[in-house]
């Protein structure tokens, strides 16, 4: 499972000219789903994800969580954060999980930060969605629950 996480002013997914979700200071999270990823992944993404020390504390040291600032998560399924470009250039998509399952994970993810005291607002999956954010920092982390980078 894989993760981008971009500290956000603010952020919002439209979909078909109508916005459904959005947040104000906190955390954008783009997440893919991969082949053989399970609940195990989930969990460890989700705990990670919330307890990232991102935001600055009184001395303007990145010391801080999510959580701890009282900041949301505006998360969005992205299978094509498991595109593999390496020996083409149009991206293969053969180690994303197929929807269902991946559906399943993406869920739960989001559960999980819920569990761990965030306020947590999703995309709707399987939509074209536009999404908008201001990248405060900018600040940028890729995770990956198998640790590959």
């Amino acid at each position: 499972m894989r993760a981008v996480v971009q500290r956000v002013t603010s952020a919002s997914v439209t979909v078909e000219g109508e916005k459904v979700s959005a947040i104000g200071r906190g955390l954008m999270v783009l997440l893919g789903v991969q082949k053989g990823d399970t609940e195990k992944d989930a969990e460890y993404l989700a705990g990670k994800t919330v307890k990232l020390r991102i935001f600055e504390d009184e001395n303007d040291k990145m010391n801080l969580s999510v959580k701890d600032i009282g900041g949301e998560v505006l998360s969005v399924s992205q299978f094509t954060l498991l595109g593999d470009a390496r020996g083409q250039n149009r991206p293969g998509f053969t180690e994303a999980e197929l929807p269902e399952p991946a559906n399943e994970l993406y869920c739960r993810y989001c559960e999980e930060m819920e569990k761990l005291g965030v306020t947590v607002k999703k995309g709707i999956f399987r939509t074209h969605m536009e999404v908008a954010l201001v990248n405060d920092g900018p600040v940028t982390i890729l995770l990956d629950s198998k640790k590959n980078f």
